[in-house]
């Protein structure tokens, strides 16, 4: 009875190890890493059966939550047009002094809902202008680039990347096995990569990272000539991130970190905004570079082509309802509207697919677009009338087109003279193949370009963050496989990491790595063409000198009973007119008494607070230093601060509290009786960091 119980159980249990691919019908799958194209570089055709299969077996594996992109926060706002670009296209949005409602959301990748914010990853940067043309969906990451060249790949990038499925771990975490694996097979993710590995992948709030609309898309003129753009989002409060220690912290402490740090500068009128920009390429130039504009794994250099600011995004206002707002939210890249259109970038053209498909599925049927967050302000007239979900009541007799019941109505544009969306008209000729173009196969140059172009402190936290997640890898030959990788971008990054790792990185491919590079590519490695840019300002995150912020920053005011008001109110008046905010914090919550008389409320202390939710540290003068001075928990918020790069300034009578700790003087370290106070704490707080401190003393990245 037992066997036969076994073999019930067992009967469905599949070994796929030495098994030839199959889709779900067992037919033998030929090429599982191109969709079908026309053309090496044309467009992806329909009748890929293949790739639909495997694109919507993927889009249902998780009820209800998104697969990818689960956890995130939104906010309403409005875009306003600034730039003149009727040249370019006819887009009713972008006319100048336009002002368009939009709702934006961010998100993390790889985690479920329940997972922290301070994960390193990539994150989501979604914008839906609700235009009066219909809905157009900016569907991006806070990343330019992507891990992968083709759709074909995308389930496969996710579900590496996921928990791994036979124990459910990591969490909301790159650093397994899995995902190196595959990583270390793919050399087309190195540029990815680098980027991922970077501070870009721990950001110290939403409201201060880049967007970018990931491919190239095309705007569409009145005459119908066509031009290339990528679109970047710059956020008006600089690019900063948290140190990798922090995050971690950060993720204990406060897993909400950064819906919180959204919700509440909107809440308190301090209106995060990004100016959109565009850089614009020539129909004629699509094959100018050195690289191909349709990659998704490359970039273009602002060197080459200049962002154009063309608009300005201000969010103003918290949903009422997250789960009726910003968790149905429906994006599709493919939701474009006239004078935009898509690209024949082959990842590209399967999102089209996937994110459409993802929302039937996860928001209960065809009928998503009706939920208030995805309506048009422009009202849907077509005649779809049945489905699930459905809440419109559509009157009438006729779910039919053409018709003559209904006068024909709803109408094509084109029948009444009126304009409506038209794909740009291009030249497409090419053989049906499942291939991908040579001018894809330069996987090294890009990723070697970020990691120039980062500064030398940058340039330490990626090779310590590659340590970190290499060193949670259990097999030694993927460790060895993402090292050759390495290897080919930069040799020192590659020494640094192996010495990490106690491994000696392969001055060469892995003969798997170069396998499956010559699926797509017969002759991999193929020479690298030589870059028009060696090192891009853009890319690196430090600020530049006189450059800097301090708006919205939160400063902890380390106080006790005792302290200064003068001491106190010195500071804090003068951050607060730069658009800082003054947190007071104590050994205890409630009233605490002033040396000069009166009081103040105080909503924390230091047993409910951590250092790593602050931007900067004030102790005032007062009868509170000999408070602070027996106080460990104080002790720890200045020494962690300090550890974090972070600027710290003590009043002249406070100063001695500095001696109590490990804390050396430095730029970023402000004592009254040496420094200008307030000027020189604003212009150190401005540099986000002091991370020359890190050469003296390693803070872990």
């Amino acid at each position: 009875m037992k066997n036969q119980k076994e073999d019930h159980f067992n009967q469905n249990r599949v070994d796929n190890n030495g098994r030839v691919m199959t889709t779900n019908d067992g037919v033998p799958v030929y090429d599982n890493n191109n969709t079908l194209k026309a053309g090496e570089r044309g467009p992806s055709l329909q009748q890929d059966h293949i790739f639909f299969d495997k694109l919507m077996h993927f889009d249902r594996e998780r009820i209800p939550e998104r697969v990818v992109h689960a956890r995130g926060s939104g906010a309403h706002g409005i875009f306003e047009a600034t730039a003149d670009l009727s040249a370019y296209t006819t887009a009713a949005f972008l006319k100048k002094g336009t002002v368009t409602p939009v709702f934006t959301r961010f998100s993390t990748v790889a985690g479920f809902k329940g997972s922290t914010d301070l994960a390193r990853d990539v994150r989501g940067f979604s914008v839906k202008f609700y235009t009066e043309e219909g809905n157009y969906d900016l569907v991006g990451n806070n990343i330019p680039v992507f891990f992968i060249q083709d759709a074909m790949n995308f389930p496969d990038l996710v579900h590496a990347v996921k928990p791994e499925p036979d124990r459910e771990m990591p969490q909301a975490a790159s650093a397994h096995d899995t995902f190196w694996d595959f990583i270390s097979l793919m050399p087309e993710a190195a540029h990815m990569t680098m980027w991922v590995m970077s501070d870009r992948a721990i950001p110290r709030s939403l409201r201060m990272m880049e967007g970018f609309g990931v491919h190239t898309f095309k705007l569409v003129n009145g005459k119908g000539k066509g031009t290339f753009v990528k679109f970047h989002w710059k956020p008006r409060l600089g690019v900063h991130s948290v140190a990798w220690n922090e995050a971690q912290k950060i993720s204990g402490f406060d897993s909400d970190f950064h819906r919180k740090d959204l919700w509440e500068a909107i809440e308190s009128g301090d209106f995060p905004q990004w100016d959109l920009g565009v850089q614009l390429i020539p129909e004629e130039d699509e094959m100018k570079f050195s690289f191909d504009i349709l990659d998704a794994t490359k970039i273009v250099p602002e060197e080459l082509v200049p962002v154009q600011i063309i608009g300005t995004m201000t969010l103003n206002r918290n949903p009422d309802n997250f789960f009726a707002e910003t968790e149905q939210a429906a994006f599709d890249p493919g939701r474009v509207v006239p004078g935009i259109d898509l690209s024949d970038d082959p990842l590209l053209q399967g999102r089209i697919f996937s994110y459409m498909d993802t929302q039937n599925y996860r928001l209960g049927g065809p009928n998503f677009h009706e939920l208030p967050i995805n309506r048009p302000v422009n009202g849907k007239h077509n005649n779809q009338k049945d489905g699930f979900a459905r809440t419109d009541i559509p009157k009438g007799g006729v779910s039919y087109f053409p018709n003559s019941k209904a006068g024909g109505c709803p109408y094509h544009a084109m029948l009444n003279g009126e304009t409506g969306f038209q794909s740009h008209r291009q030249p497409v000729n090419g053989q049906k193949v499942r291939a991908r173009s040579v001018s894809f196969a330069d996987h090294f140059t890009q990723a070697r370009l970020f990691f120039n172009s980062q500064s030398l402190e940058e340039q330490e936290h990626i090779i310590s963050a590659l340590s970190f997640e290499l060193s949670k890898v259990g097999n030694a030959d993927i460790r060895r496989r993402e090292l050759a990788i390495l290897n080919q971008i930069d040799p020192r990054l590659a020494q640094k990491v192996g010495d990490n790792l106690g491994l000696v990185p392969p001055r060469e491919l892995d003969a798997l790595t170069l396998k499956f590079a010559r699926n797509n590519h017969p002759d991999y490695p193929i020479p690298a063409p030589r870059p028009e840019v060696e090192k891009s300002a853009a890319l690196s995150m430090k600020v530049k000198p006189g450059g800097g912020t301090i708006q919205t920053r939160k400063v902890a005011f380390l106080v006790d009973d005792g302290v200064s008001k003068a001491s106190v109110d010195l500071l804090k008046n003068q951050l607060e007119q730069e658009g800082a905010r003054a947190v007071l914090i104590a050994s205890h919550v409630g009233k605490i008494k002033y040396r000069e008389g009166g009081e103040t409320e105080v909503a924390h202390s230091y047993l409910t607070e951590a250092s790593v939710c602050y931007d900067a540290f004030y102790t005032p003068d007062g009868d509170s230093v000999k408070k602070l001075e027996a106080n460990p928990d104080y002790l720890q918020f200045i020494n962690e601060g300090y550890r974090h790069c972070k600027a710290l300034a003590f009043a002249k009578g406070a100063e001695m509290l500095a001696q109590k700790s490990f804390i050396k003087k430095d730029k970023g370290v402000i004592f009254e009786s040496a420094d200008d106070l307030v000027k020189d704490f604003t212009g150190a707080m401005k540099q986000h960091r002091i991370w020359e401190r890190e050469k003296a003393r390693k803070v872990p990245a």
